[in-house]
């Protein structure tokens, strides 16, 4: 039985956390208020993780530092740096794996399928964050410090997921109500399942080849908006969506914070986005779930 840390109790982290748990690992999940899920696995801690001492104290003896946490996507710029940190710092003081969870914003604007062995080439402010706390994380990696991996995921889906589709498309489908949504909507694109997100991060913290590069959520399906939500509506015996393409500034004029933050982001969606995840299921032997699975759970998770 090996010991783990996770950092952040959303619903990847908690998908991590039980995850490691139910394959008998022993789990300390460290949020701000101590919250996450109740197994007989994990240990729920409350602690700052920007505070480099004491959760350089709570991952002594780990075999893998996991980070599931992040700031609001509005604070993304000032919040991350010391977060980031503080991660890098504690798994360079007590030699834990570290697995950063992050996502294709670094790439910037890309035509055809996304590889890990891109270069970073951001052209927006949140992209150009992430492509530097990649950087500085690999630079201690080659100077020995530290050994870190990636693991980069695209739009959520599954039970409570962080996405503008999950948030906003997805309730309104089920419902039977009209939605807009800033996107080529016949476009087609990669969608990461919750589930299929922490079982790449759990792979990668176990497989010694993951150290030092990134590797990409296997998709759980490749379907455009339109599609994705006609199965949603399939699924949930709702109506025919009433789908409509609105532009990301109409986001920015909505008067919500994280809502007007997607608007520099309106790359991701105006053009196909695929992600070749054909490294990670070779080598990490990772299978992606069956998008009807996914749409299945997330019916069945709005009804509640």
């Amino acid at each position: 039985m090996s010991f783990h840390v996770v950092t952040g109790a959303g619903p990847t982290g908690t998908a991590t956390a039980l995850r490691l748990a139910g394959e008998g690992e022993r789990v300390r999940l460290v949020t701000r208020r101590g919250t996450g899920p109740g197994h007989p696995g994990v240990e729920r801690v409350a602690a700052d993780a920007t505070d480099a001492d004491a959760l350089t104290a709570l991952v002594e003896g780990a075999a893998s530092l996991i980070n599931c946490a992040a700031p609001p996507y509005h604070h993304w710029l000032t919040g991350f740096p010391p977060l980031a940190a503080a991660l890098l710092t504690a798994a360079e003081r007590t030699g834990a794996g570290y697995v950063m969870l992050g996502n294709v914003y670094g790439y910037g604007p890309v035509d055809g399928p996304l590889t890990e062995d891109l270069p970073a080439a951001p052209t927006s402010r949140k992209g150009t964050l992430r492509a530097a706390l990649w950087a500085d994380a690999l630079a201690a990696h080659a100077a020995g410090r530290a050994r870190v991996t990636e693991v980069r995921a695209s739009d959520f889906l599954g039970r409570a997921a962080t996405s503008l589709f999950a948030f906003t498309v997805a309730p309104a489908v089920v419902a039977g109500e009209p939605v807009g949504y800033p996107a080529d909507l016949d476009a087609p694109h990669s969608w990461s399942y919750v589930g299929d997100v922490a079982g790449t991060l759990v792979a990668a913290a176990r497989n010694e080849a993951s150290w030092g590069r990134a590797w990409h959520v296997p998709s759980t399906g490749e379907a455009s908006a339109r599609e994705l939500a006609g199965l949603l509506a399939t699924a949930a015996g709702a109506p025919e969506p009433a789908l409509t393409a609105i532009a990301a500034a109409d986001l920015a004029r909505s008067g919500d914070e994280m809502l007007a933050e997607v608007e520099e982001m309106g790359y991701l969606y105006d053009r196909p986005l695929l992600l070749d995840s054909a490294v990670t299921r070779e080598v990490l032997g990772v299978a992606a779930t069956p998008l009807e699975t996914v749409v299945e759970e997330i019916v069945r998770d709005l009804r509640v």
